[in-house]
C-alpha cells in the first residue's frame, strides 16, 4: 500500500513519519532524494516539505500552504527574483521619477513608510504620494480651518507617517493628526503654546509624541477612538531629538535627547535620566524595541575621549557599548531599521562606518562624502547614505566598494530603502531664498531652490512603462502645460 506505507530501503515505515525523517533536509538533499525512486521522489516534493522551506528562507511568510499549488516552484520564483532584484540594486537598472509638486514651494520635510511618502512645504501643504502604485497625482491632505484663517499658512516643521496616520507638526506649534483610512481631514489636532522642535510617530500603532519648549507631550487615541494627551512631561532642556519605543505594550516610553541629557520617560517613572554627561551633547538618536543607540560629542583636548556612538539597554538602563573613535561628530545613526546586532552611522568626517554590536571597533568605513553624512541606511548587503552635498550613495558592504551615486543640489535629509525601491529626499536649508520671490513670473528660477524627492523602482515587473520620462507619459488631454521654457514639440506645447 504505496498511500500509507512507504518503502524505506527494506523496512516498512508509514507516509508521516517517512516525512518527518524528510523535514530535517535542504534543498540540494530533497533534490537528491527525489532521484532515488519514484517513492522517494513523491516524499521529497511534498508541499509541507517545500512550504516549510519557503517560510524559513522568509519568503511568502504571509501566506498559507493552500495559496500555491507547487511550493518547489513559488520558492524557485522567489529566488529567482531576488537574485534579479539584488542585480538590478547593483547596476542601477530600474525606473525613476520625481516626486512633483506645486511650483514656487519649498521642501520642509519628507517621511515615509512602506513606500508611502509624506512631505511639507513652505506653504503649508502636506502632501501623499503611494509610490507602490505609482500613482503621481499627490492628494494634499487638508489643515485645520479655524474661523480667521484668512492669511497665509504656517511653514511645515515636521512630518511623519506610518501604515495608519499621518502627521504634521506646523511652524506655530500646531500639530495635525491624519488617518490614512478615512480621507483628507484631519482626525486629531492639538496646539503647543511655542515652536515645536521635535516631532515623533510610533512605527505601528497610533501614538504621537511632542517637544516644544521644556515640555514633552504624547497624544493617542483611548479605547473608543477618541484622541487625548495620555502623558506630559517636563524636562529641564529644550530637547533636540525625540523618538518612541517601538513594540511596547501598555503606555508609550519615549525616549528624548536634550542637548547633553537622554531622558527615558515613562507614566510610573516620569523624569528618568538615561545618560548625562556635563559638557557632551547628544548630535544624534535612534531607538530600537530594546536598545537606545545615540551619539555623543565630546572635546578630546579636554577629556581624553574621542565622539563615540553609546548603546544602551532600555530595560536595565545600563550602558552596553562605547563605539567609534572618531574627530568629527556623529551626524546620523540607524539601529532600528539595521540588521540583528548592527548599526551603521554617519559622521561629519565624511565616513560611514559599519559596527556589530557584539565587539567595538567598527566593521567597516567608507569614505563616502566631501560635506558630512546626513542620511544612513543598511541591511544585509547593501548601504545606502546620503550627504551635505547632495550626493546618495550605495554600497556593497562586504566589498566596501561604491556601486553607483546620484546627485541633486541639496542635501539628503531622508534615506529610504527595502528590497526593490528607495526614496531619497533633498531638502534646502534655506526655506526664503534672497531673489527668489514667489510672485516673479519666470519659474524656472525656483527650481534649484525648491530641493526634490526621488522614487527609484528596481523591480522587474514595474520597468516597462514607469521607466519612460513622466513627460513622454502624458495622455494628451491637457491642452496647455508648463514646459519649463523649454521649446517641446510634443505634448506640452499648445496643441
Amino acid at each position: 500500500n504505496e498511500i500509507n506505507e512507504v518503502p524505506f530501503f527494506d523496512v516498512q515505515l508509514p507516509y508521516e513519519l517517512a516525512l518527518k525523517i524528510f523535514q530535517y533536509l535542504g534543498k540540494s538533499e530533497l533534490g537528491r532524494c527525489a532521484q532515488v525512486s519514484r517513492t522517494w521522489k513523491i516524499l521529497a516534493e511534498d508541499e509541507v516539505l517545500w512550504y516549510r522551506l519557503c517560510q524559513q528562507e522568509g519568503y511568502l511568510l504571509d501566506t498559507s500552504i493552500s495559496d500555491h499549488s507547487c511550493w518547489k516552484l513559488a520558492l524557485k520564483n522567489c529566488r529567482t527574483r531576488e537574485r534579479t532584484l539584488k542585480t538590478n540594486w547593483k547596476n542601477r537598472i530600474g525606473a525613476v521619477s520625481q516626486l512633483q509638486y506645486e511650483v514656487g514651494k519649498i521642501l520642509c520635510d519628507v517621511h515615509s513608510c512602506d513606500g508611502v511618502v509624506i512631505a511639507g512645504y513652505t506653504s503649508g501643504e502636506v502632501r501623499l504620494w503611494d509610490t507602490r502604485t505609482w500613482d503621481y497625482t499627490a492628494p494634499i491632505l487638508e489643515p485645520v480651518h479655524g474661523p480667521g484663517d484668512a492669511g497665509p499658512q504656517p511653514h511645515v516643521s515636521f512630518v511623519r507617517i506610518n501604515s495608519s496616520l499621518a502627521v504634521a507638526a506646523y511652524e506655530d506649534g500646531t500639530v495635525s493628526v491624519w488617518s490614512l483610512m478615512f480621507g483628507r481631514e484631519p482626525i486629531h489636532h492639538y496646539q503647543h503654546n511655542q515652536r515645536i522642535q521635535a516631532l515623533a510617530l510610533g512605527s505601528e500603532g497610533a501614538t504621537v509624541a511632542t517637544a516644544s519648549g521644556f515640555e514633552v507631550k504624547v497624544e493617542s487615541p483611548n479605547d473608543r477612538g477618541f484622541w487625548r494627551t495620555t502623558e506630559t512631561f517636563e524636562i529641564q532642556k529644550l530637547v533636540n531629538f525625540l523618538n518612541l519605543v517601538p513594540d511596547v505594550t501598555g503606555s508609550p516610553v519615549t525616549v528624548a535627547a536634550a542637548e547633553d541629557i537622554v531622558y527615558l520617560l515613562k507614566v510610573e517613572d516620569p523624569g528618568k535620566i538615561l545618560h548625562s554627561v556635563y559638557g557632551q551633547p547628544v548630535t544624534c538618536l535612534d531607538v530600537s524595541a530594546h536598545e537606545a543607540a545615540f551619539g555623543v560629542k565630546t572635546f578630546g583636548w579636554l577629556l581624553n575621549e574621542p565622539n563615540q556612538i553609546l548603546l544602551y539597554n532600555l530595560e536595565t538602563s545600563q550602558c552596553l557599548k562605547k563605539m567609534g573613535n572618531s574627530i568629527g561628530d556623529f551626524t546620523c545613526v540607524n539601529l532600528q531599521n539595521s540588521p540583528p546586532n548592527m548599526l551603521v552611522t554617519g559622521n561629519k568626517d565624511r565616513r560611514v562606518r559599519v559596527f556589530d554590536l557584539r565587539k567595538s571597533e567598527s566593521l567597516c568605513s567608507l569614505y563616502a562624502h566631501q560635506l558630512g553624512v546626513s542620511a544612513v541606511q543598511m541591511d544585509d548587503w547593501k548601504i545606502v547614505s546620503g550627504g551635505e552635498e547632495g550626493l546618495v550613495c550605495v554600497w556593497d558592504q562586504r566589498m566596501g566598494t561604491k556601486l553607483w551615486e546620484m546627485h541633486a543640489r541639496h542635501p539628503v535629509r531622508h534615506v529610504w530603502f527595502n528590497s526593490h525601491s528607495l526614496i531619497t529626499a533633498n531638502i534646502p536649508d534655506e526655506k526664503t531664498p534672497r531673489g527668489a520671490s514667489i510672485m516673479d513670473d519666470d519659474l524656472t528660477m525656483h527650481r534649484k531652490h525648491r530641493g526634490i524627492i526621488y522614487a527609484y523602482e528596481f523591480s522587474v515587473d514595474q520597468l516597462a512603462v514607469e521607466s519612460v520620462l513622466p513627460i513622454c507619459r502624458s495622455s494628451y488631454d491637457e491642452v496647455t502645460g508648463y514646459n519649463y521654457n523649454i521649446g517641446l514639440a510634443v505634448p506640452y506645447d499648445n496643441i
